[in-house]
């Protein structure tokens, strides 16, 4: 289970008690802060006067940093980089998403920080990964995501590919990725093994999740052309069909015993097409397509609810929440006033827990000094 809980509540989560110092960044490097905080870690966001640039948010609306404590340092100024190492001594993970070579310009970077504590988990988030000839150029989610042959899969097969927001690159590909790789040589370190430099490339992360689908192409099982296959849109059972009010549906009853409960609500059993005849799937198609067309999406969620069909509302951001099984499982949760997602996945013995609002810029440098026992962030802080 998972909850909301009042700020300033005790840490709860399978990670309390694992200190994560992270260095203020954008995208996936603070989504995966946020994974490690919402599972329980003690998360020390250092925030630079002005901001991480990239795109700007009210910080009071920033989810991503949600459950993390933040201190304020400017890590040009004198003092600051030794502050910063201070907190590396007592912490368990660090977290960077800088260009490679910018915190070894800092003074913060792995054998900096490794020699300061040598079982330290150095996290590293970048596009391109540490090295290679695009290491050091600037990217974004579409073109990791273009160069790994995932982009090519999305959309239909008469347009264009189609960019699924920057879900599949800098949060799967990206953010997740460094959450394995990091409490992975989190477990290893405590274990007795040394520290490590985790290299998380969105790029690398992006083509690991097309392992599958390299595995049915080699076996001939998968066309290497978008809206052509089984699960990428080319299979009249595998898609989304728009209703008479203008909603969609979502169909995808591959099995054949939930394909024939499919046709059968939705009233065409007697007059589709067979299912495994390639050639009729136009036909089926369009037999699918002029069925949805004559009622509206809510009529056909009460059609297919708790059925076997594989069948469900394609719903919006806004409506997602309130879906009867989210709202059931409290999939989402009100905290400080917006309705977000909840911490997942859920712990029998250690749930996570939503603590804190997103963290405000320098909001608690005098809690982390005295819980991290690091007066320097106090003393003459230079920010």
């Amino acid at each position: 289970m998972t909850v909301a809980a009042e700020d300033g509540a005790r840490a709860a989560g399978p990670l309390a008690g694992v200190r994560v110092v992270e260095l203020a960044g954008i995208g996936p490097g603070p989504f995966a802060a946020m994974v490690l905080a919402d599972l329980g870690a003690d998360v020390v966001r250092v925030d630079r006067p002005g901001g991480a640039g990239g795109l700007r948010i009210d910080p009071d609306h920033d989810l991503t940093n949600r459950n993390k404590r933040s201190v304020l340092l400017d890590l040009k100024a004198d003092g600051s980089v030794a502050t910063v190492l201070d907190l590396v001594e007592r912490a368990d993970i660090l977290i960077e998403g800088y260009r490679p070579g910018v915190t070894e310009k800092l003074g913060l970077g792995p054998e900096d920080c490794l020699a300061r504590n040598p079982r330290l988990v150095y996290g590293r988030m970048t596009g391109w990964g540490q090295e290679g000839p695009l290491a050091r150029t600037a990217g974004h989610d579409i073109g990791y995501i273009a160069v790994t042959g995932a982009l090519s899969m999305i959309g239909a097969a008469d347009g264009p590919p189609i960019a699924p927001a920057n879900l599949l690159g800098d949060y799967a590909g990206g953010s997740l990725y460094l959450v394995i790789g990091v409490l992975a040589a989190l477990q290893h370190a405590r274990a007795g093994g040394p520290g490590q430099v985790v290299d998380a490339a969105i790029v690398d992360g992006t083509a690991h999740l097309t392992s599958a689908i390299h595995g049915m192409m080699a076996a001939g099982g998968w066309r290497d052309q978008r809206g052509t296959n089984l699960l990428d849109g080319g299979c009249p059972f595998y898609g989304t069909y728009e209703t008479a009010d203008g909603g969609y549906m979502a169909v995808g009853p591959l099995e054949r015993k939930f394909y024939a409960e499919f046709i059968e609500l939705l009233g065409i059993a007697d007059q589709a097409p067979a299912r495994d005849d390639f050639d009729s799937w136009a036909a089926l198609r369009a037999a699918i397509a002029d069925r949805f067309k004559q009622r509206d999406r809510e009529e056909w969620t009460a059609v297919f609810s708790a059925s076997d069909a594989c069948v469900a509302p394609v719903l919006s951001l806004r409506e997602a929440p309130a879906h009867p099984h989210l709202a059931a499982r409290s999939t989402f949760v009100d905290h400080g006033g917006i309705t977000q997602p909840a911490p997942a996945p859920r712990f029998s013995a250690t749930p996570g827990a939503v603590r804190r609002a997103p963290v405000r810029p320098g909001a608690d440098t005098a809690e982390v000094a005295r819980d991290w026992g690091v007066t320097s962030l106090v003393e003459g802080n230079p920010a």
